[in-house]
């Protein structure tokens, strides 16, 4: 997107459903990708399973999961491999459906949220989705937050970054964490922090820690 977050905040759009009800969603297993709010993920789509998957996203809501495979089961991808609890989702903002069955799709990450594996009777897999709960940060550390990450994400860019004005802490620290190179089990463990302030400031070490790209 030109500016960070997309206009329209996507991530407050994540629970439109029912009241009292979670919603089911399809969910599609992937290995090292995590979906984060606001992200854009380009995706291939080639598997009939998952071709089927989009065709009845298309037909829904257009809302589907992308869960992380747990580490050590990449093996397993063609069955249905364990996935982390919290998991992105996503809505398809852009496809492109070819003359051979597959898709080109963009998804645009929504939320975290938990996620419960249901039984489904198509080709793919079929979540139930419950938004997760942060916990923000407190008042009087907000503001040096904020700095803390503006800083930081200068630093990364290289070029100054389009950010809206309004931008909250959760959209700031997870672009901060996009611009770093992250092995598999720190940005599991950051993916899943819902304590905002502690995230902050891991992620903030780990800027701390990396050195620049020349």
């Amino acid at each position: 997107p030109d500016f960070w977050p997309p206009s329209g905040d996507p991530s407050s759009q994540a629970a439109q459903h029912p009241a009292g009800q979670d919603p089911v969603v399809p969910m599609f297993p992937l290995s090292d990708v995590w979906l984060f709010p606001g992200l854009a993920l380009p995706l291939f789509i080639f598997e009939p399973r998952y071709q089927q998957m989009i065709e009845d996203s298309l037909d829904c809501s257009g809302r589907i999961v992308i869960g992380t495979v747990q580490k050590g089961h990449e093996c397993e991808m063609p069955g249905s491999p364990p996935i982390y609890p919290i998991a992105g989702l996503g809505e398809i903002g852009r496809h492109e459906r070819r003359p051979d069955g597959c898709f080109v799709i963009l998804l645009v990450g929504l939320s975290r949220v938990h996620t419960e594996e249901v039984e489904s009777d198509r080709l793919y897999r079929r979540v139930r989705v419950r938004p997760v709960e942060e916990h923000e940060v407190d008042e009087n550390n907000a503001t040096r937050l904020r700095e803390r990450l503006l800083k930081a994400i200068k630093e990364r860019a290289g070029e100054p970054q389009k950010l809206r004005g309004d931008v909250g802490l959760t959209h700031l620290v997870d672009l901060l964490t996009l611009r770093l190179p992250l092995p598999h089990g720190v940005l599991c463990r950051l993916f899943g922090e819902l304590n905002l302030e502690r995230r902050i400031e891991a992620v903030l070490t780990e800027h701390g820690r990396r050195p620049l790209q020349e």
